[in-house]
Protein backbone atom coordinates (compact mmCIF):
# COMPACT_ATOMS: atom_id res chain seq x y z
CA UNK A 1 0.00 0.00 0.00
CA UNK A 2 1.93 3.09 -1.32
CA UNK A 3 -0.86 5.51 -1.12
CA UNK A 4 -0.54 5.27 3.17
CA UNK A 5 2.68 6.32 4.43
CA UNK A 6 4.87 4.22 7.17
CA UNK A 7 4.06 5.23 10.10
CA UNK A 8 0.92 5.65 9.49
CA UNK A 9 0.46 2.16 9.03
CA UNK A 10 2.71 1.21 11.93
CA UNK A 11 0.09 3.40 14.12
CA UNK A 12 -2.51 1.86 13.04
CA UNK A 13 -1.15 -1.65 13.94
CA UNK A 14 -0.03 -0.18 17.25
CA UNK A 15 -3.78 0.74 18.11
CA UNK A 16 -4.99 -2.32 17.19
CA UNK A 17 -2.56 -4.23 19.02
CA UNK A 18 -3.99 -2.54 22.25
CA UNK A 19 -7.68 -2.90 21.28
CA UNK A 20 -8.74 0.19 19.89
CA UNK A 21 -10.38 -0.02 16.58
CA UNK A 22 -9.40 2.93 13.81
CA UNK A 23 -7.91 3.51 10.70
CA UNK A 24 -5.95 6.12 9.69
CA UNK A 25 -6.39 7.67 6.17
CA UNK A 26 -3.73 9.45 5.86
CA UNK A 27 -2.88 10.16 2.20
CA UNK A 28 0.72 10.29 1.14
CA UNK A 29 1.56 14.29 -0.33
CA UNK A 30 2.37 13.07 -3.47
CA UNK A 31 -0.90 10.75 -3.78
CA UNK A 32 -2.75 14.57 -2.66
CA UNK A 33 -0.44 16.49 -5.60
CA UNK A 34 -0.61 14.13 -8.13
CA UNK A 35 -4.65 14.73 -7.70
CA UNK A 36 -4.83 18.31 -7.38
CA UNK A 37 -2.31 17.88 -10.89
CA UNK A 38 -4.99 15.94 -12.15
CA UNK A 39 -7.86 17.65 -11.61
CA UNK A 40 -6.26 20.66 -12.84
CA UNK A 41 -5.22 18.88 -15.94
CA UNK A 42 -8.35 17.74 -16.68
CA UNK A 43 -9.94 21.31 -16.24
CA UNK A 44 -7.55 22.89 -18.76
CA UNK A 45 -8.33 20.37 -21.11
CA UNK A 46 -12.13 21.29 -20.65
CA UNK A 47 -11.88 24.27 -21.07
CA UNK A 48 -9.11 23.78 -23.98
CA UNK A 49 -12.04 21.61 -25.84
CA UNK A 50 -14.76 24.55 -25.00
CA UNK A 51 -12.78 26.79 -26.87
CA UNK A 52 -11.83 24.13 -29.70
CA UNK A 53 -15.58 23.68 -29.93
CA UNK A 54 -16.72 26.71 -29.88
CA UNK A 55 -14.09 27.83 -32.48
CA UNK A 56 -14.97 25.19 -34.48
CA UNK A 57 -18.72 25.96 -34.49
CA UNK A 58 -17.96 29.43 -35.33
CA UNK A 59 -15.97 28.32 -38.57
CA UNK A 60 -18.70 26.03 -39.27
CA UNK A 61 -21.44 28.82 -38.78
CA UNK A 62 -19.36 30.86 -40.83
CA UNK A 63 -18.57 28.58 -43.56
CA UNK A 64 -22.72 27.95 -43.65
CA UNK A 65 -23.33 31.25 -43.65
CA UNK A 66 -20.78 32.28 -46.44
CA UNK A 67 -23.09 29.07 -48.57
CA UNK A 68 -26.27 30.31 -47.59
CA UNK A 69 -24.79 34.17 -49.27
CA UNK A 70 -23.76 32.10 -52.47
CA UNK A 71 -27.01 30.65 -53.06
CA UNK A 72 -28.83 33.89 -52.37
CA UNK A 73 -26.49 35.86 -54.89
CA UNK A 74 -27.23 33.31 -57.32
CA UNK A 75 -30.71 33.07 -56.98
CA UNK A 76 -30.73 36.82 -56.83
CA UNK A 77 -29.27 37.21 -60.12
CA UNK A 78 -31.49 34.33 -61.90
CA UNK A 79 -33.88 36.39 -60.74
CA UNK A 80 -32.40 39.57 -62.19
CA UNK A 81 -32.25 37.64 -65.20
CA UNK A 82 -36.26 36.39 -65.42
CA UNK A 83 -37.09 39.92 -64.54
CA UNK A 84 -34.98 41.86 -67.46
CA UNK A 85 -35.85 38.92 -69.70
CA UNK A 86 -39.53 39.40 -68.91
CA UNK A 87 -39.57 42.88 -69.34
CA UNK A 88 -37.83 43.12 -72.66
CA UNK A 89 -39.86 40.44 -73.96
CA UNK A 90 -43.15 42.52 -73.11
CA UNK A 91 -41.58 45.30 -75.41
CA UNK A 92 -40.47 43.40 -78.05
CA UNK A 93 -43.76 41.31 -77.75
CA UNK A 94 -46.15 43.14 -80.55
CA UNK A 95 -43.73 42.28 -82.93
CA UNK A 96 -43.24 38.26 -81.96
CA UNK A 97 -45.39 35.98 -84.35
CA UNK A 98 -49.28 34.84 -82.30
CA UNK A 99 -49.88 38.18 -80.96
CA UNK A 100 -52.97 38.66 -80.72
CA UNK A 101 -53.58 42.38 -82.08
CA UNK A 102 -52.16 44.17 -84.68
CA UNK A 103 -48.77 46.10 -83.01
CA UNK A 104 -49.81 49.50 -84.25
CA UNK A 105 -53.07 48.87 -81.88
CA UNK A 106 -51.06 48.18 -79.06
CA UNK A 107 -50.11 50.57 -76.31
CA UNK A 108 -48.11 49.44 -73.25
CA UNK A 109 -48.96 50.61 -69.80
CA UNK A 110 -46.45 48.31 -67.84
CA UNK A 111 -48.75 48.40 -64.61
CA UNK A 112 -50.81 46.49 -63.49
CA UNK A 113 -51.47 44.73 -67.36
CA UNK A 114 -48.78 45.60 -70.16
CA UNK A 115 -50.89 46.17 -72.92
CA UNK A 116 -54.20 47.81 -73.78
CA UNK A 117 -55.24 47.29 -77.69
CA UNK A 118 -57.99 49.17 -79.82
CA UNK A 119 -58.56 46.80 -82.41
CA UNK A 120 -59.06 49.04 -85.28
CA UNK A 121 -57.62 52.15 -84.10
CA UNK A 122 -55.08 51.73 -87.06
CA UNK A 123 -57.74 51.66 -89.52
CA UNK A 124 -60.04 54.88 -87.84
CA UNK A 125 -62.96 53.03 -85.78
CA UNK A 126 -62.16 50.90 -82.81
CA UNK A 127 -63.84 47.62 -82.69
CA UNK A 128 -62.83 46.16 -79.57
CA UNK A 129 -60.50 46.83 -76.56
CA UNK A 130 -58.33 44.08 -75.73
CA UNK A 131 -56.11 43.83 -72.26
CA UNK A 132 -53.12 42.01 -72.61
CA UNK A 133 -50.50 40.99 -70.05
CA UNK A 134 -47.25 38.78 -71.49
CA UNK A 135 -45.96 36.46 -69.29
CA UNK A 136 -42.88 34.32 -70.06
CA UNK A 137 -42.07 30.62 -68.69
CA UNK A 138 -43.62 29.28 -65.67
CA UNK A 139 -44.51 32.84 -64.57
CA UNK A 140 -48.61 33.52 -63.15
CA UNK A 141 -50.18 36.24 -62.50
CA UNK A 142 -49.76 38.73 -59.82
CA UNK A 143 -52.80 39.43 -57.68
CA UNK A 144 -53.42 42.64 -59.23
CA UNK A 145 -53.34 41.00 -62.73
CA UNK A 146 -56.14 38.41 -61.71
CA UNK A 147 -58.27 41.23 -60.23
CA UNK A 148 -57.94 43.05 -63.67
CA UNK A 149 -58.74 39.98 -65.82
CA UNK A 150 -61.68 39.13 -63.21
CA UNK A 151 -62.89 42.44 -63.97
CA UNK A 152 -62.65 42.66 -67.18
CA UNK A 153 -63.90 39.33 -67.88
CA UNK A 154 -67.28 40.25 -65.52
CA UNK A 155 -67.69 43.46 -67.24
CA UNK A 156 -66.88 45.66 -64.32
CA UNK A 157 -65.54 48.31 -67.40
CA UNK A 158 -66.87 51.63 -67.99
CA UNK A 159 -65.70 54.91 -69.84
CA UNK A 160 -65.45 58.43 -68.15
CA UNK A 161 -64.85 61.56 -69.77
CA UNK A 162 -63.01 63.87 -67.31
CA UNK A 163 -62.98 67.71 -68.58
CA UNK A 164 -60.70 70.42 -67.49
CA UNK A 165 -61.69 74.08 -68.70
Amino acid sequence: MWLFLKESSVYAVCMNGFGIQGQSWYLSPWFIAAMVALLAAVCIAGVLAYRAGKRRGLLEAQLAERDRMDLARKDAVERSRSVLSGQLSEQIAPWLPDFPVNPSDARFIGKPIDFVAFCGADEGSVGEIVFIEVKTGRSSLSTIERSVRDAVVQGKVRWVEYRIE
